[in-house]
């Protein structure tokens, strides 16, 4: 609704992967993500743009192939669609021109319900080269719309878009195509009585809502529930798509040529191979192989350089702060602690900037439609390789990507086992430890470390597979699920759109890990500059030893506990740090060795493998450093993974099943690795 300041709300809505976030990004020149496969968005996510002394709020609803919500993504668009509708002035329905059929099925839905629409035919360019000729005008006419014809990606139609906007070129239908079925009409007409509202097929879509559960509460009972609530609606949600289906194939035929195409396309060319039965897995395998040969051999230099920086702002800040407790907090604390951080941001950057290049590509999707039948018998579908791929870069976002799984027991085991995945705060830890027990060595070119790092990934995955066949067999359910969707066309990423993705998830990875780290490096400065009171040797000049600090005390009280997975006090010190990140792992070790006196002078990783114990033992033996791989490998992430996964399942009962399932796998595997290698 427009106020007296020139304002309205719009919504965007569409099937998903038909450019609807690339047209949001655009119109509002938001850093939203884009993404090549269904249900990347799975919230409603707002921008602003200003059009001739108008001010327009776009509100990207997630992308949905009904009005009938099967996944959580899809029950966010309905509710927001139908609820919020007095709060917007129109929809922005984006269709895609490769399939049009699919998008009016949808279209309909909406345009029934009442809601003022304007339709943006989307990719007319890729539609044209497979000899799909689309009447607009007459399409317009025969639905009663006005029709925009768009490019999202090429930027093509934008400004005719704000115009149309502007010019509030939404049409409202007057009458609704849907006819309710006979044995609900009364129950739909009482219910209109009651609410003064006309449009029965609103009334209707409501009631067929409520009957998805998006909430993962009581497992076992819900499923029950799901299984008896839904079988009467969703036959009658099939006969309305079959009967809609017959009127679109009619307006299609009468507004839509098909020039029939000699030559193949590049995409069914590279798809003959890229979701070929074996050829696509092999393919899939050497892509990440040289994913990790990038993470070692691209980030070389710069992780050196960043080193260097820290170690010299350390050295000046030693060197002019006045002696004295400020001058070792900032010193020997924050500026190790944070250092240690830092330094791993390239790698985790060029990890991201490889997964975006594949996402942007239309690769991503052929990886769910490969990945659907390996992750069946595990109890998963293909649209769970997109949450535990996520997690190689974050469980948390990866976590609630899992909103656009429909099956309820496999969005579950999704959520359970994504923790599995090695996320980018796991990186720091496994590429220093890596640097300390793995030579650097090559083999036929690709790098041991590379290789190693890889096994970790893998080893990861390995056990989200194991833990979802156990829990495919302990969670039970009749219901079936089916993977349906279209695999897009080919593109060529926008390299300079996705680095500067990069550089705002590095920055956020910066400035998050920073935040903790800058904190804990205070905690732990604290804790070691300061001893008991009987401690003789304490100085508010000097400080005390480290091994007789507060900090040592709580690591040798402690040590008797982790001593049988091979790790002293100071790791045992990084672990407890790392419960609220991952990578602080790395820093809490940069910030004590700072802090020690005994250790030697150099890198971080030169200190910790010249450190010995006190009987001359390395103290990052390789049977200590596999026990610290692995040990991080199966521990869950962080307090703020924990939070997550209870909002996500509602459910304290498998957050704490997760929670300590995992903690006693990574001790006890981490002591059995240790035991066996030392």
């Amino acid at each position: 609704m427009q106020d007296p300041k020139k304002q309205k709300q719009v919504l965007l809505v569409g099937n998903p992967n038909v450019g609807k976030s690339t047209l949001f990004n655009t119109l509002c020149n938001s850093k939203q993500k884009t993404g090549n496969y269904a249900g990347v968005t799975v919230a409603s996510l707002s921008g602003k743009y200003t059009y001739k002394d108008e001010e327009v709020e776009i509100i990207d609803l997630p992308g949905s192939y009904s009005i009938y919500p099967t996944s959580e993504d899809e029950a966010i668009f309905s509710r927001y669609l139908i609820q919020e509708e007095g709060n917007y002035v129109g929809v922005i329905y984006i269709a895609d021109a490769l399939n049009m059929k699919r998008s009016l099925l949808l279209f309909q839905q909406i345009q029934d319900l009442g809601i003022p629409i304007l339709m943006l035919v989307n990719q007319i360019d890729e539609a044209e080269k497979r000899g799909i000729i689309i009447n607009t005008e007459k399409l317009s006419q025969k639905l009663n719309v006005t029709i925009l014809r768009t490019n999202a990606k090429e930027h093509w139609g934008i400004e005719d878009v704000r115009e149309a906007v502007f010019l509030n070129q939404f049409r409202k239908s007057s009458h609704s195509s849907f006819e309710i079925p006979m044995e609900h009409k009364g129950l739909v007409y009482k219910i209109a009585q009651k609410t003064n509202d006309e449009n029965l097929y609103k009334i209707w879509t409501l009631l067929a809502a409520d009957t998805y559960l998006g909430k993962i509460e009581r497992i076992n009972e819900i499923i029950t529930q799901e299984d008896a609530k839904c079988s009467v609606p969703k036959r009658l949600q099939i006969q309305e798509t079959v009967r809609r289906y017959q009127n679109i194939d009619k307006i299609i035929s009468e507004t839509t040529e098909k020039i029939p195409q000699r030559k193949q396309l590049l995409t069914e060319k590279l798809d003959r191979i890229l979701v070929h039965p074996v050829w696509g897995y092999l393919i899939f395998f050497l892509i990440l192989l040289l994913i990790f040969q990038s993470v070692f051999f691209l980030a070389e230099y710069p992780m050196s350089w960043i080193e260097s920086a820290f170690s010299w702002l350390s050295a000046f800040s030693a060197e002019h702060l006045p002696d004295g407790p400020i001058n070792s907090l900032i010193s020997h604390g924050i500026l190790p602690g944070i250092g240690g951080i830092v330094i791993f941001a390239p790698q985790i950057g060029i990890l991201l900037y490889f997964l975006y290049l594949l996402e942007d590509s239309g690769y991503m999707a052929r990886v769910i439609f490969l990945m659907d039948r390996f992750l069946r018998p595990f109890g998963l579908n293909g649209k769970s390789i997109v949450p535990l791929v996520s997690g190689t870069a974050c469980a948390i976002p990866a976590i609630m990507s899992t909103r656009n799984i429909e099956n309820i027991k496999e969005r579950l085991i999704t959520i359970l086992v994504t923790p599995f995945m090695t996320c980018s705060a796991r990186l720091p830890v496994y590429s220093i430890i890596i640097g300390l027990i793995i030579p650097n060595g090559n083999f036929f070119g690709i790098k041991y470390r590379a290789i190693a790092l890889m096994a970790m990934y893998f080893l990861g995955f390995a056990m989200s597979l194991l833990s979802s066949l156990i829990l495919k067999n302990i969670i039970k359910t009749k219901i079936k699920s089916f993977l349906v969707m279209d695999l897009p066309t080919y593109k060529m990423p926008l390299f300079g759109y996705d680095f500067k993705l990069v550089l705002g998830k590095v920055w956020d990875f910066i400035t998050g890990a920073g935040k903790v780290i800058f904190t804990v490096s205070i905690i732990l400065w604290t804790l070691s500059y300061f001893g008991p009171s009987e401690n003789e040797n304490k100085t508010i000049e000097s400080g005390v030893k480290l091994e007789k600090s507060y900090l040592g005390k709580i690591g040798r009280t402690i040590e008797p506990a982790i001593a049988p997975l091979g790790y002293d006090w100071k790791m045992g010190i990084g672990i407890l740090s790392s419960f609220a990140a991952r990578e602080v792992f790395v820093g809490t070790l940069s910030t004590l060795y700072s802090l020690d006196e005994k250790a030697p002078e150099g890198r971080l990783i030169e200190k910790m493998r010249l450190d010995r114990h006190p009987n001359g033992e390395k103290v990052f033996s390789f049977a200590t450093g596999v026990s610290i791989l692995i040990f991080y490998a199966f521990a869950m992430q962080c307090i703020s993974t924990i939070a997550v996964v209870y909002r996500e399942t509602q459910s304290l009962k498998w957050t704490l099943i997760q929670t300590v399932s995992m903690t006693f796998l990574a001790y006890f595997s981490a002591l059995i690795v240790y035991q066996i290698l030392k």
